[in-house]
């Protein structure tokens, strides 16, 4: 399928998407001189912040957007480079694998994180953050939308299954594992959009686009008309309004 991921609509929140980046980064120790792999990195300008401030001699930035890669070229250079892949399917040992706001995008966590982690060199570090919001309406309306005709015909009856795990599953797999110094914990991020509507602006660069990819554009405008109306009558028209996203941050270092 093409990719759906537009650069420009999910960088309309710029700084609110990049906080728990940078949380999650300062959770990181740096690692000199080593080898760093950044997974889902969008369009770079962050993992540039991370080759830099982890003091890596190399960094690869990996993603499976064209389009968002298409914009990474730029921050290239100096140690740091970009690829097309799977970020299930990658391969080599690195000092530090990070990701930030990609895994849930990948099924069966209680078999990825041991994957992923099977990636990290003997003392190195495995950092990311996920999104947790799956309760919130802007989540739950999204896929009962999904669930109407004609949309479910469209989609084949798929809705996107959410499956990120409790924090504490996350420190038990990674203790299980070997993995230790675990921080892992449930932050609470507030946003103040202007309007309620803004988080349909918000969802349609994430969430949404793994319905739009699945049905036509004009069925999909159809789709957003729906999901607008449903959610507005939710949450209630404000201005501003206070949209408040939990995502799971955890840090582990590796055994020696």
């Amino acid at each position: 399928m093409p990719s759906t991921w537009d650069p420009d609509q999910y960088h309309r929140f710029r700084d609110e998407r990049s906080r728990p980046f940078f949380d999650l980064l300062d959770l990181v120790e740096p690692c000199p001189g080593g080898a760093v792999i950044d997974l889902g990195c969008g369009t770079g300008e962050l993992t540039r912040i991370l080759h830099e401030r982890s003091g890596a001699a190399t960094t690869l930035g990996l993603d499976s957007s064209d389009t968002m890669l298409a914009k990474a070229g730029e921050h290239a250079g100096a140690g740091l480079r970009f690829a097309t892949g799977d970020i299930a399917q990658f391969s080599g040992q690195y000092d530090l694998v990070f990701s930030n706001a990609a895994l849930q995008w990948l099924d069966g966590h209680e078999a990825l994180i041991p994957k992923i982690a099977a990636h990290v060199a003997p003392g190195g570090q495995l950092a990311f953050q996920v999104p947790a919001n799956a309760d919130h309406p802007s989540h739950l309306v999204a896929h009962s939308v999904a669930r109407e005709e004609p949309y479910a015909t469209a989609l084949g009856g798929y809705v996107r299954d959410w499956p990120v795990l409790p924090p504490e599953r996350y420190a038990e797999i990674l203790d299980r594992l070997g993995f230790r110094d675990l921080i892992v914990r449930l932050e609470v991020y507030g946003h103040h959009l202007e309007s309620s509507g803004g988080v349909v602006e918000w969802v349609k660069g994430t969430l949404l686009t793994d319905y739009q990819k699945r049905m036509p554009a004009g069925l999909f405008e159809r789709y957003l008309a729906r999901y607008r109306e449903l959610l507005l009558g939710e949450i209630g028209m404000k201005a501003p309004y206070f949209y408040a996203f939990k995502r799971v941050l955890a840090r582990g270092r590796a055994a020696d």
